[in-house]
């Protein structure tokens, strides 16, 4: 009823059930799915990761809470491309969409940070070490990139990236721009989960 409502978002298909989600992906096509975590037959993570294998051109956006943190990760790592708080206000919704519809991501400084927090040790395991496809690719990474890199994985918005470097905002988006060009990443989310999968920035050293 909340997306009707809204003159550039077409509603092309819903689904009951995660696997009723992905069969309603392949067949209409759409540009965004709005998934939810928790959902009978399989789960919003599963249907996320099949519904991107089959087309990576889908933008999938996560409603979850907070008690759901951890899956809600799962499903970045799946190749969602952000999350969005169940009772986010209708306009913060269709923004959202429209968000990840452009080809970026939907990352709330606020709950990106608390989600590390809480959930970072997901990502890393205690054999995580610098090395394989992820160390090569971070090795093409100029310093001032890498910098970039570590203020995204920790939650910082383009402004505040900007503030903590000394350098404008549209230069903190030219950086992200490249950084996720040579790191083949589609967006901050990925940019946040490789940060931590390779061991760039790890748990136990953020504040």
């Amino acid at each position: 009823m909340i997306l009707d409502h809204e003159p550039d978002i077409e509603v092309v298909g819903e689904a009951g059930d995660g696997e009723d989600a992905v069969d309603q992906a392949a067949r209409c096509d759409p540009d965004v799915v709005l998934m939810d975590i928790r959902m009978p037959v399989i789960d919003g993570v599963e249907a996320t990761g099949r519904i991107v294998a089959h087309n990576p051109a889908i933008r999938v956006l996560i409603l979850t809470t907070f008690d759901l943190d951890e899956y809600a990760f799962g499903a970045l790592r799946a190749g969602a491309s952000g999350f969005l708080l169940k009772d986010v206000p209708p306009d913060e919704l269709a923004a959202g969409i429209r968000t990840v519809a452009s080809g970026d991501a939907v990352v709330s400084p606020r709950i990106t940070r608390r989600l590390l927090d809480e959930c970072a040790h997901l990502l890393v395991s205690s054999s995580t070490e610098q090395t394989g496809p992820g160390a090569a690719a971070l090795a093409g990474l100029t310093s001032r990139e890498v910098e970039v890199l570590v203020a995204v994985a920790d939650g910082l918005s383009n402004a505040e990236i900007g503030r903590r470097l000394f350098v404008s905002e549209a230069t903190v988006k030219s950086h992200v721009g490249r950084i996720l060009g040579k790191l083949g990443l589609r967006d901050r989310v990925q940019a946040v989960v490789y940060a931590f999968q390779t061991g760039i920035v790890r748990p136990e050293s953020r504040s």
